[in-house]
């Protein structure tokens, strides 16, 4: 179990690393705490803060063998959508790491063992999918892959039509953040194979304290089904102050992912989100699409998120979402517009 492994979970070499090294699931929800606790952590990151990243250090066998664990958590769970979220999450970390590798010279990357012919190998897509050779290294990387295989994993979004494609020998020509972007799909798809799943009584029943503290945190994430007005000035002060920072810099993955949830539980769509935040970064538009386009939307973190990550640093004694507090804040931006 290397950091390859633990980096790319989903992959078949990660799956063989854990059967290799003849892991008891059984035995290991039971007696491995940092295991379990990681799972637990996995599931609530992905479902709450956009991200399966870890805040702390852990061991490259942790961080592997919490992949198994994070995937019973999420079927004992029984959430409507949370197999969904938490699946596309898994994909978009997995979809940032390998868009670094591949951006990042050689002799730097953050791992060594990587390869992206070894992913789309893994992935069953090394035959579909072909690199063209390019007259000028200035340019973006090139790439033809099937259409087969592009149907199968093109975005619902504008863009991707194929009548907007070059289209040759049953092939389409995309660039590589593109071919990345399909890459993230597959990973989804991947990751969602088999979820949820019937997990053993004798495995389920030591993961129910963790599945209870899962169901704790995402308390917080409940609020109103129905906003049906947009009144920046009911915004709470953490809020406000996000989307005027979002337009003067560059916000870290847990404010941007905060600012869009929330803009999204407005009722805000995720073409004008960017437009609301003064923002046209290619990155905060895949982010929008990606957060905010989904049919079961994510929801903002909680106040104690919030503040836990530095997002939020004041009191909101009576309320522990911020969009309680902005549908308690409407009636008063009324009154002060009247």
């Amino acid at each position: 179990m290397d950091a390859y492994h633990a980096r790319y979970p989903f992959l078949d070499a990660a799956r063989d690393a854990v059967a290799n090294a003849d892991v008891d699931l059984s035995s290991l929800v039971r007696t491995d705490n940092a295991v379990v606790e990681r799972g637990r952590e996995r599931v609530i990151r992905a479902l709450t803060e956009g991200t399966v990243e870890s805040e702390r250090r852990v061991s490259s066998r942790t961080e592997l063998l919490s992949y198994p664990v994070a995937r019973m958590l999420v079927s004992v769970l029984e959430t409507p959508g949370a197999v969904e979220k938490y699946a596309a999450i898994e994909a978009a970390t997995a979809h940032t790491r390998i868009s670094e590798e591949v951006t990042t010279r050689t002799d730097r990357r953050t791992d060594r063992s990587f390869s992206l012919e070894t992913v789309l190998a893994e992935l069953g897509l090394d035959d579909d999918v072909q690199q063209l050779d390019r007259r000028n290294r200035r340019e973006t990387a090139a790439y033809r892959i099937s259409v087969d295989r592009y149907l199968q994993f093109v975005p619902e979004e504008d863009g991707w039509s194929l009548v907007q494609r070059e289209l040759a020998d049953g092939s389409v020509s995309v660039s590589q953040s593109e071919l990345l972007e399909l890459l993230r799909k597959a990973i989804e798809a991947r990751v969602l194979d088999g979820l949820p799943f019937d997990v053993p009584p004798e495995i389920a029943e030591p993961l129910r304290p963790a599945v209870r503290e899962i169901r704790t945190q995402l308390v917080g994430v409940e609020h109103p089904d129905a906003i049906d007005r947009f009144e920046p000035d009911a915004f709470p002060d953490c809020i406000a102050t996000l989307l005027r920072r979002a337009g003067e810099e560059p916000l870290d993955q847990v404010e941007r992912f905060t600012l869009i949830t929330f803009l999204s539980g407005v009722g805000q769509s995720p073409e004008t989100i960017p437009e609301i935040c003064g923002i046209d970064d290619e990155q905060f538009l895949y982010a929008s699409q990606r957060l905010a386009g989904q049919a079961i939307p994510f929801s903002p973190p909680s106040f104690d998120t919030m503040r836990a990550h530095g997002v939020c640093e004041g009191d909101h004694p009576d309320y522990d979402h911020p969009l309680e507090a902005y549908v308690a804040a409407l009636p008063a931006v009324s009154e002060d517009t009247e």
